[in-house]
Formats: structure tokens, sequence, C-alpha cells
């Protein structure tokens, strides 16, 4: 009945976006053709292949495709032969006529041997080589290496992003990249700001796995289009299309896990003509059982109940492409002490989330020429979030709404000069009830929070030539809080020859706070929250440089990327958890802030079918508060990663290993002894390092797959990962101290089946 009697909530969306689309309509002008060749590079099962070379034979010109696939190279005078490489496919030479201006051309894997055909595997994480920032592709093999049930488990075999606890009661996750929190990581869906505000805490658990096609990571400052709200990088996430040719009928999966949790997910695509597409996706998820492994009276996993529903629409016409979706998601998150061998418990402390979503989209792009990839888009989005909180008997609720737009221009002028320019509009509204006491006579304050931001950038791609690309943007957005702002930015590659990747940006970037949305939940705790007046935007400067080596080793490639990143802060929210150990304060930064991070990784194919992978990345992370600077609390000093995957020739069996080192870090300062009546301290100031290892077998039939797994299989947990558990209505109660996993081993089985169009 909710459902019913909120469909009018997405019809407002629908229609709000229709204005918006006609408030920025304009015209854009075509430009010359050149003399190019354009055209997409795939594999044998019409799946795009990024990064594949391709050189004109006998001269040094020459192109790499894009994450699509796609690539445009310039016609030489001198050869009409085309040679076409990948790693773990066999290299292609082609001829192209004089008068041909598009081609299609498919890499076959492996090689035949005695009549056997040895399987090759494409890369399930790769570096982008021709990208102009250090970005990383998360393709669907590689999500499918783990247990990968929603965005927050997809980052397992992932090197530069951790995904830890925020706090050790609600479930509550977070992403790291670059040793800060995800709040400055700037995520989106399908290149469509996402997750802001109140989703931030849990928004990693609201994509499911199996809808996902893959995940881009770029880290640092790259492009100025998609807004200013990038300070560590960005993360977007590209969902499964129906007007794809590898779209299946029919896809399934189903999840089973020894916590108790299962999980059901399906979509299908019609194409209802050759421009009309659909697709439909459904999950339902139930954490059934509250799991209390080192009885301290408090659940370590919270009981989840999700329903989600994404229904999307695409018409690929010649000139004009449309694409809209819309989305639904209900979720009953609990949490708290739970009862032991049947004990009533008189007062319990009860954490209860309930949440409705609504999302709605419709990006159009008109195509002036496709040659000089002349184009204007229009990118239009709406969202409410309506969530009510219990943590105790502190109260929070929220109904946000976010209403976004933004129109782009592009075109190459040459093969060499490139521009894109656009506007864009962002408003934010904040509606919130809250008690942030345990005092149940106290009122409920209220609370509205509104911004609007109006901006404008341009960017300018400079590429001479495959060996260097320069591009530089800016953008001015004007807040209706802040005033105006400025976001410059820059990155630069250079690859002087095939075997290595150098690259560098600087640039800057803000954020607008807020405050209870994203920090919901620390109220499941005690602490007193006291929120400074007059919070200004944060704003920081990032900058970085990396080189990423492919070298030709015994017959195959080795490739080794190492990266240093200085991320330095104008102004930040400073979250105070060490001026009182029984109070957090967020008050702006007075002093110095700052994050620095070096990282290496290198992986090899030792054999066919075999791939390793090895990282290490130290943190330097510091803040000043009230004149100290402290290195940041509950961040590791250290990561090491090794991955190991195997699939057999056949390509019938598959074996994938994960081991995880994470290093040790401080603690916030815990009361002093006088505070303590014991005499001991409530917490250590430090803790040490821990292991985790994950394990799967999967085992490949003709439509269908069978994977079982298990995770954290060193059975590491954090102990007195809550503090005060015992007597959570003192001053003493805390569970915001997490920093490892609170649950031990947990083994799981699934089963997926695909129908797939090419039968």
């Amino acid at each position: 009945m909710y459902v019913l009697c909120n469909y009018n909530k997405c019809i407002q969306l629908i229609f709000f976006m229709k204005y918006i689309s006609i408030l920025f309509s304009l015209i854009a002008l075509p430009v010359m053709a050149a003399n190019t060749l354009t055209g997409t590079v795939k594999d044998s099962n019409n799946e795009p292949i990024p990064g594949a070379n391709l050189v004109w034979l006998n001269t040094s010109s020459g192109a790499i495709t894009n994450i699509n696939g796609e690539f445009k190279i310039d016609r030489p005078s001198k050869s009409d032969k085309l040679v076409v490489s990948f790693i773990g496919y066999n290299t292609d030479t082609i001829s192209v006529s004089s008068y041909q201006e598009y081609i299609d051309i498919v890499l076959n894997e492996g090689v035949q041997l005695q009549e056997v055909n040895v399987v090759g595997r494409k890369l399930g994480f790769q570096k982008l080589r021709n990208s102009v920032s250090n970005a990383d592709l998360i393709n669907s093999d590689e999500l499918c290496r783990a247990a990968c049930c929603n965005l927050g488990e997809s980052f397992v075999t992932n090197p530069s992003v951790d995904v830890n606890y925020s706090d050790a009661a609600t479930g509550a996750k977070q992403i790291k990249l670059l040793g800060l929190s995800g709040t400055y990581v700037q995520m989106m869906t399908e290149n469509i700001p996402n997750f802001r505000g109140a989703s931030a805490p849990y928004g990693l658990g609201y994509v499911p796995g199996p809808w996902m096609n893959s995940i881009q990571v770029s880290k640092g400052t790259s492009s100025v289009k998609n807004g200013y709200e990038a300070l560590t990088g960005q993360i977007n996430i590209e969902f499964k299309k129906p007007h794809e040719e590898e779209a299946d009928w029919v896809f399934a999966n189903l999840f089973a896990s020894t916590s108790n949790r299962y999980e059901a997910n399906a979509d299908a695509s019609v194409k209802l003509s050759d421009k009309w597409s659909t697709m439909l996706f459904a999950h339902y998820e139930n954490e059934t059982k509250a799991h209390d492994s080192d009885d301290d009276g408090f659940a370590d996993i919270p009981r989840v109940e999700q329903y989600n529903l994404f229904n999307r629409w695409a018409y690929m016409g010649d000139k004009y492409v449309f694409q809209a979706g819309v989305k639904f998601l209900n979720e009953d998150r609990s949490s708290g002490q739970v009862s032991h061998g049947g004990k009533t418990l008189a007062d319990p402390y009860i954490i209860d989330m309930k949440t409705n979503r609504y999302e709605a989209f419709i990006k159009q792009a008109y195509i002036f020429n496709k040659e000089h990839n002349t184009n204007i888009a229009l990118i239009t989005s709406g969202t409410i979030h309506d969530m009510d909180a219990i943590y105790g008997k502190k109260l929070y609720n929220v109904d946000q709404q976010n209403a976004y737009a933004s129109l782009l221009f592009e075109t190459e002028f040459t093969a060499q000069h490139s521009i894109s320019a656009g506007l864009s509009l962002n408003y934010d509204r904040y509606d919130q009830k809250y008690r942030l006491t345990n005092i149940e006579s106290d009122g409920l304050l209220p609370e509205l929070e509104k911004e609007t931001v109006s901006g404008a950038y341009a960017q300018y791609t400079y590429m001479p030539s495959d060996k260097f690309t320069f591009m530089a943007g800016v953008r001015g957005d004007y807040s209706s809080i802040y005033g105006y702002f400025v976001t410059p930015r820059a990155n630069v590659r250079y690859a002087p020859n095939e075997y290595i990747n150098f690259r560098a940006s600087a640039g800057k970037g803000y954020r607008t706070n807020h405050i209870l949305a994203e920090n919901s939940y620390m109220l499941a705790s005690n602490r007193k929250v006291n929120i400074a007046d007059n919070l200004d935007q944060e704003s920081a400067w990032n900058y970085g440089i990396s080189v990423a080596s492919y070298i030709p080793l015994f017959g195959k490639t080795l490739n080794i990327n190492a990266e240093y990143y200085y991320t330095d802060f104008q102004n930040q929210l400073i979250v105070d958890m060490e001026t009182d150990a029984h109070t957090i304060s967020f008050t702006n930064l007075d002093g110095r802030s700052y994050s620095q991070v070096f990282q290496i990784e290198a992986s090899y194919p030792f054999f066919e079918g075999f791939n390793l992978t090895a990282a290490w990345r130290y943190a330097d992370v510091k803040q000043t508060i009230n004149g100290i600077m402290y290195e940041k609390a509950l961040t590791g000093k250290y990561k090491g990663l090794l991955t190991a995957s195997y699939k057999t020739p056949l390509g019938k069996w598959q074996f994938d290993g994960t081991l995880q080192l994470n290093g040790g870090g401080r603690m916030p300062t815990p009361p002093t002894e006088e505070q303590v009546a014991n005499g001991y301290l409530s917490w250590n100031k430090r803790y040490k390092g821990f292991e985790q290892l994950s394990f799967q077998v999967t085992r490949f039939f003709r439509n269908w797959s069978v994977y079982i797994g298990g995770e954290n299989l060193t059975n590491f947990k954090q102990k007195n990962a809550i503090i005060g558990a015992d007597s959570p209505w003192s001053e003493n109660f805390d569970a915001s101290m997490v920093w490892g996993p609170m649950h031990g081993a947990k083994g799981y089985i699934g089963l997926r089946y695909n129908l797939p169009r090419n039968l």
C-alpha cells in the first residue's frame, strides 16, 4: 500500500526532469570531417576489449581502445594494414581500403593446440592505458571472482579501494580511497552523481552486484564534467544495458551464506525493435538472523531485508539516443541488543532503520557528426530518500530530495584538439527531525537544509599523438549558501613507447557537508553531539603522479604500477573524537590536514589461465585538532594484497583466492585514567594489523555456473568492538571504535544462470 501511495513521487520526478530538459535545450553546429578510421575491437563473445593496441603496419601511428572497445585513428599515407593486439588474444593484421571509414574488429582468444582449444583469459581488472587519468576498470569477470552481492563487496580484490564498517552496530560501510573517507570520493551511476547525503552510509548496499556491468575507479582529480565534488577520486558504476549485444535474455543469481543471508537476483532484457529495448532488474535479500559471535550482547551483523527494482529503457537511433529508468528500493535494517538462551531483556537498546528510496533519470544525446564526435547531451535525474531511524531512544528522520541536470556539448575539431563544455544544476533539500539524546521527553527538533548550485565548465584536450595527452578544465559554480567558487583541474599522460606510461594530475575539489545525514550512524553511541555553527564548505588540492609499465617477460607481460598522491585540505570538516572521550564535535579545520599515499602493484600471468597480482600501500594521514597534529584515527598505515586466479584450459573450473594484510593504526584518544573508575583505559591507544583470506571455486556449465567460497577464513574478529556493551544507556557506550571485522569465517554458495541472445 505504501508503494502505491508513493507512486506519484516517481511521476513527479519524471515531469520535473521533463521541464528541466526543455529549459536546457540548445543547438550545436557540426564540423568538417577528417581523414580518420573509427571502429570497435571485441572478442568472440561480442564483448568490447578496452586497452587493445592498434598500429598501422611499418609506422608509429597508433591508438588504444577506450573502455567500450572503441577507437579512432588517423590514416597514414603509406600503409593500409592495421595490426591489432591485446594480451591473451591472437594478434591480427587487417587490410583497410582507402574509402573505409568504420570497421568492427574481432580478436580470437587463445590458440589451437592438438585440436583442443586453450581458453585465453581477459583481464578482469585493468589499468586503462589510453586514459589521461589514473583509472582502473573492474569488469563483470572480476566481479564474479568473489561473493559480490553488492557494491560494498565488489572491491575485495582491488588494491586501491578499502571498504570498512563505519560502526559496530548499524552495518553502515564506507569506502576509503587515498587514505580518506568515502565522502571525498564522488560516487556516480552511469556518470550521474549519486549516493549523497543520507544514502552515503548505506548506499554501498543499494547496488546489487549482479546488476553491474563494470566499475571505473579514477584516482585524484579528473574531469570537471561531473562536478566539483571529487576531492580524491571518482567511482562510476555502469549497469547492464538492454541495447548492448552481450545483454542476456534472462539472467538469475541465487545466493546463501552460513550467516543465514539469502539473496535472489534476476534481470531480463527485450529488444522491441532495432532501436527500442528495455530491461527489468529485481533484487531481494534477507539477513534472517541476528548474530552475536563475540557474546557482548549486541548483534555483529544487522538483520536486513531489502527489495530493489529497476526498469530502464533505451532508444538507439543513428542521430538521437535516449535512455531512461526508474528505481525503487525498500529496506528494513535492525540491530542492537540480542537475547541469549531465551532471556528477555527489560529495556533493550534497539537500532531500527526503515528506508524508501526512489530514483529516476533521463539521458538524451543528439549526434551531429560521428566522425568528429560532435554531440550535445542532456542528463537529468531526481531522487527521493526517506529514512526513519531509531538508535536506542535517539531519533533521526530525514526526507532528502535531489534534482540534477547537466547539459554537455563535445566536439573534436581535429584528431589532436577536442573540447567539452556544459552547464549544470544541482538542488538538495533535507527535511530533518531528530532527537540527539536518550531522554524520551525531549521533543523532536526540526531542521531544513536547502542548497542550489548552478555551474558551467569548459575542458580542453590536446592529443598530438597516441603518446601524449593533456587535458585541462575549469568550472565555476554558484552556491545559494557559499557563493561563487572555481574548480581548476589538469591531467597529463606521456607514453614514450608501448612499455611505459607516465601520468600526473593536479586539481581542486569542494563539498558541502550535511552533518547528520552523512553521519547518522554515529548516533549508535552515547557520545554527546556538538555541531559548530556556520560550518564552511570543504575544499582541498590533490596532486598525483603514477607510472605504469608493461614489460615483456618470457613471452608474457608483467604489469607494474607505482603511484603517489598528496591531498592538502584548505578547509575540512573535523570530526573531533579526541578532545573529550564522551563527545563528538563537528568543527572546521584550524591548522593543517593532509594525506599522502604511496602504492605499488604488479601482476603477471605465470602460465596459461593463471594470473597473480600483488600490491602494497602506505598511507600517512594527519590532521590538526585543537592545535595538536594527530595521526588520523581508525586509518590503517598500510595494506598488502595478494590475489591469485586460475581458470582451467577448457574453461570449466575457476579458482580464486585473495589474501589481505591490513595494517594497524591509532585509536581515538581514550578517557584518561582519572576518568575511568577502575584505573584502566577503556580501549587501547593503537590497534595491530590483521590478515584476511577469501577463496572461491566456480564450476561453469553451458548456461549456468555454481560457485562456493568462504570469507575471512583466517577467522579474525575485532574484540570489544562496542565499548560499554554491558551498559548501553551509560555515557561510556560507544559503537564507533570499529577498525576490523566483527564476524568470523563465513561460507557461501551460489548459482548463476543466463540465457544469452546469441543462442
